[in-house]
C-alpha cells in the first residue's frame, strides 16, 4: 500500500526541525488545494504519520510548504528582512498510487535539497 511522507533536517544544527510548519497541497487545473497543514514533531516528521496514507494516495501533481525562516527564527537565528529562503516550495508528482513516496528535506537558512527517498 502507498502512502507519502517528509523528514526534515536542519543542517545549520545538526537536528530534527522540531516545530517547523508544513502544508500539503494538490494542485489541479483549479489551483492548489491544501490537504493539512502540521508542525513536525521532534523527529522533524508529522506526528500523526503518513501525510497521505493509501486511501488517500492519488495520481497528480502535489505541493509541499515547508516554513523555513519562521522555523529558523523561532531558534533564535537573526535573519535578513526578507530572509534568504522563507517559505521553500516543493512541487512533485505522484504517478503510482500505491508507491511509496518519501520526500524528506535538508535545509539551512541558506540553503536546501531534497530526493525522493524510500
Amino acid at each position: 500500500m502507498g502512502h507519502l511522507s517528509t523528514h526534515v533536517l536542519d543542517t545549520m544544527n545538526g537536528c530534527p526541525a522540531a516545530g517547523m510548519r508544513v502544508t500539503l497541497q494538490r494542485i489541479d487545473d483549479a489551483g492548489a488545494h491544501t490537504l493539512k497543514a502540521l508542525t513536525l514533531n521532534a523527529d522533524g516528521r508529522n506526528p500523526d504519520g503518513p501525510l497521505l496514507d493509501a486511501a488517500g494516495m492519488a495520481v497528480g501533481r502535489y505541493r509541499l510548504l515547508f516554513e523555513v525562516a519562521p522555523y529558523f527564527r523561532a531558534r533564535g537565528v537573526v535573519l535578513p528582512e526578507p530572509a534568504f529562503l522563507d517559505l521553500v516550495q516543493l512541487d512533485f508528482g505522484i504517478a503510482d498510487a500505491a508507491g511509496h513516496y518519501h520526500v524528506p528535506l535538508l535545509v539551512s537558512p541558506w540553503s536546501y535539497s531534497t530526493y525522493r527517498g524510500s
